[in-house]
């Protein structure tokens, strides 16, 4: 059985894949640029960068392997929000997405002996709207941190969610269902 590479460092990435019985043989996290191109929108963005990850590390290898790779967006429209870096753009997406409606994109992408395959999933969320209180608060936590969006849904934010329609650990950072279909129908079997 040749191995999984995950070309990602999230742990919640690993976490989802051990959640449905899989470990990847070796981490191997991709180093793309993540800059949006002009007029790319949320979900050409979380295409785009997964497959980026996924053939960057699968460049990288000199035996074959099952690459993959994922990169989730969060959107407002077809405004991309940031992967919050500071305590400012953490409240900043807060106060975007408060009492409103956005949309999280995941997509996954896997190189292996077949070639490419990817999907990108789509998930709308509804936020209640959110005090100066809560966003304070939430800010203060610094789970929001790294994330896309400036939260992550598997924390306290998880009670800023009115409504969600689509896949939870997609949201989270990897979208399992979608990503078991891609490895079963490259032929893995790990």
């Amino acid at each position: 059985m040749l191995p999984l590479i995950l070309a990602s460092a999230s742990p919640r990435r690993v976490d989802l894949l051990a959640q449905i019985g899989l470990k990847p043989d070796r981490i191997l996290p991709s180093d793309i640029d993540e800059t949006p191109l002009k007029a790319e929108t949320p979900r050409e963005l979380a295409g785009r960068l997964s497959r980026a990850k996924a053939e960057a590390v699968a460049a990288l290898l000199t035996e074959p392997a099952y690459v993959l790779a994922a990169d989730t967006v969060v959107g407002v429209g077809r405004r991309i929000l940031p992967k919050a870096e500071t305590d400012a753009e953490v409240r900043a997406c807060l106060q975007l997405m408060s009492g409103r409606s956005h949309r999280v994109y995941t997509g996954v992408a896997l190189v292996s002996p077949k070639g490419l395959s990817a999907r990108v999933v789509e998930t709308r969320l509804q936020f209640k709207r959110l005090s100066a209180e809560e966003i304070d608060a939430y800010v203060a936590s610094g789970e929001g941190l790294g994330k896309a969006g400036g939260y992550g849904i598997q924390g306290r934010a998880s009670a800023f969610v009115i409504h969600l329609i689509g896949s939870f650990p997609s949201v989270v950072g990897l979208p399992t269902y979608e990503t078991l279909q891609l490895l079963r129908g490259a032929g893995y079997t790990g």
